[in-house]
């Protein structure tokens, strides 16, 4: 729970500063997630990074059903869900039509959150709006990856370089790789891995000559 926590905090720090450096014509770049613009993808990643204010305030389930890696299941990415996931951060995007109002909501999402989860007792078991019960360190995990993750599409559609922290890039491609290193023959880093595993960056044949070869699995999401 520490590293989780730690891991979220220091991205959405990271991301909080970044958005207050943007100016207006940035939030309408496009990004790598087709409708959205940027301002679209900050309002998804905001959603997301506030969501656990509302989940530790409601009652917790009896039992956890779900681990971090199961949340990303193929149940996330059927298309209604998707179209829905779409079209809510479209709408709470057209509430916020400068930088200093994207930048706000951002932050006050992510510190909700974060002073949520000072206050939330040792084992504590949260319900996600998808009806999975899960301990609150694996969902804190997802959101790790919805902040960092998301944050390397950002980076990408304002052609900066990529800001992932390394407490963020550990606690990702940990999930990613299921805490097993990378064959060795590739030697990559987190960042690398994330962004292969992702499909931020495509394989190479002589990469995925190695990781067929190794028998290497990473989570798919959605698959």
């Amino acid at each position: 729970m520490e590293n989780a926590h730690g891991a979220f905090r220091d991205e959405c720090v990271r991301l909080d500063a970044v958005l207050r450096t943007l100016d207006e014509a940035d939030l309408d770049r496009p990004t790598r997630c087709p409708p959205w613009a940027v301002r679209d993808l900050v309002a998804h990643v905001s959603t997301g990074a506030g969501r656990l204010v509302d989940m530790l305030a409601a009652p917790p389930p009896p039992r956890a059903e779900v681990d971090a890696a199961g949340y990303f299941g193929a149940a996330k990415f059927v298309p209604e869900v998707d179209a829905a996931r779409v079209d809510s951060a479209r709408r709470v995007a057209r509430g916020r039509a400068d930088v200093a109002t994207v930048a706000s909501a951002f932050t006050a999402a992510w510190r909700g959150t974060d002073a949520a989860l000072a206050a939330a007792p040792p084992g504590r078991l949260v319900r996600t709006r998808h009806g999975d019960a899960m301990t609150l360190t694996d969902f804190l995990v997802t959101r790790v990856v919805e902040v960092g993750v998301h944050g390397l599409d950002l980076a990408e559609a304002l052609h900066r370089e990529p800001w992932l922290t390394p407490a963020a890039a550990r606690v990702v491609a940990d999930l990613l790789a299921a805490g097993r290193p990378a064959p060795a023959g590739l030697g990559w880093d987190p960042l690398t891995l994330i962004r292969k595993a992702t499909g931020r960056t495509p394989l190479t044949a002589g990469e995925r000559a190695v990781v067929e070869a190794a028998g290497f699995r990473w989570l798919a999401f959605g698959g």
